[in-house]
């Protein structure tokens, strides 16, 4: 090497044809008709002559292409084909790329997208983009162990976000455990940090639930607020779903003379519909709703532009002014409702499995979906009765 100068390969110009310029020990540099600039070195390997492309000029400069020829020559004596070598990292890197801990969660989160609502995903996609890609999102899923997991939940923990810790968490442990579907990683480092991350303190809805029923559903039937925001309370507690599954509820989805309602699947958290059978009570409170309302899309309008649902902070605002600031929430009455059916399951002979289609804690088999929705619906039915006539007995219950 070294019958070429820097200048002179500057200063190459194009030809018709491609020509090659020579710097020695197979190193040249191939000038193509377009002007671009290659370099390349020629050598034998078993017994074939090959050609090892090191790279463009002016990227690479005539001492970087002169340190590459050093380098392939030292992996010839190794007995390495240095453009095989260059082949195999570049798959090794695209495939390091590929299986980063970042595309396998968005691939998980595609993957289970169909199942949820849209805000759902989104909160999903938003929580690992802002507590974990910005450390493990372009390592390679394999080399993140507990320990490394750790460090980033504890930056999670340190903000007293405690929920959002434990959250994340079992969000990368299904990452993880996608991982090892797809063959992408062997194991599992989030389930090694049971322990290891401080507990939520669980909110108080088992104050409520345990004593302070009575007194709730005294303070929903003497609330001084809107009508239509007491009707959202009194059947919140009645039919227990999610605060934005009643409040985008629309009249088209209810059956009063069959006493049902089914919520589509786009506004279900597990994106199956859910059928809810009305208790007596319920009925009688929609049919009052119903000469408010009725007229609209909504059974409750927003206020300021009627025809979108209400504001999903109604419910709360409504429990921070009755007292229950940081004790009930919209969604505390599903806790609420789940807790007291479990335990009076046997007295009144209801079947656990069909409380817990109730509470839409259905299973994740898809192939279950087309029947969840109907079935155990007669036990259903008594046990909405059931649970309207339980609040009612609570509304005399000394506390």
């Amino acid at each position: 090497m070294g019958n070429l100068s820097a200048r002179a390969v500057n200063t190459a110009l194009p030809a018709d044809a491609p020509y090659k310029l020579s710097d020695g020990d197979g190193l040249h540099l191939q000038v193509r008709p377009n002007g671009s600039k290659l370099w390349q070195m020629r050598y034998r390997f078993a017994g074939k002559e090959k050609t090892y492309s090191i790279g463009q000029y002016p990227e690479i400069s005539l001492k970087d292409a002169r340190e590459a020829v050093i380098e392939a020559r030292a992996k010839l004596r190794a007995g390495v084909d240095p453009s095989f070598d260059k082949r195999l990292s570049k798959l090794r890197l695209i495939e390091a790329h590929e299986n980063a801990f970042e595309p396998i969660a968005l691939e998980w989160l595609e993957q289970r997208r169909h199942e949820w609502t849209e805000k759902h995903y989104n909160l999903t996609l938003n929580s690992l983009k802002d507590n974990v890609f910005p450390d493990l999102g372009r390592m390679p899923i394999t080399e993140i162990d507990a320990p490394l997991l750790l460090v980033v939940l504890k930056k999670i923990e340190a903000r007293g976000a405690l929920e959002i810790t434990n959250r994340v968490k079992q969000r990368c442990s299904m990452v993880f455990q996608y991982g090892i579907a797809t063959s992408r990683c062997r194991h599992n480092p989030a389930r090694d940090l049971d322990g290891a991350l401080k507990k939520p303190v669980k909110r108080h809805y088992n104050s409520v639930a345990r004593g302070g029923l009575p007194k709730l559903l005294r303070d929903i039937e003497g609330y001084q607020g809107k009508p239509l925001t007491i009707y959202a309370l009194k059947i919140m507690a009645h039919v227990y779903v999610r605060t934005n599954e009643l409040l985008d509820a629309e009249w088209d989805e209810f059956d009063l003379k069959k006493a049902e309602w089914e919520i589509p699947l786009e506004r279900m958290k597990m994106r199956r519909p859910h059928l809810i059978p009305l208790s007596r009570q319920v009925l009688k409170w929609l049919k009052e709703l119903k000469k408010l309302t009725g007229h609209r899309k909504h059974l409750f309008p927003n206020r300021n532009d009627p025809m979108r649902p209400a504001s999903h902070a109604v419910i709360l605002r409504a429990l921070y002014r009755m007292g229950y600031g940081g004790k009930m929430t919209g969604h505390g009455f599903k806790s609420v409702a789940s807790t007291h059916l479990n335990e009076h399951k046997n007295e009144w002979g209801f079947h656990k499995d069909a409380i817990e289609l109730q509470l839409a804690h259905v299973e994740r088999n898809a192939s279950r979906a087309a029947y969840n929705m109907a079935e155990y619906l007669p036990e259903r039915r008594k046990i909405m009765q059931r649970w309207s006539d339980y609040l009612d007995e609570q509304m005399s219950v000394d506390v």
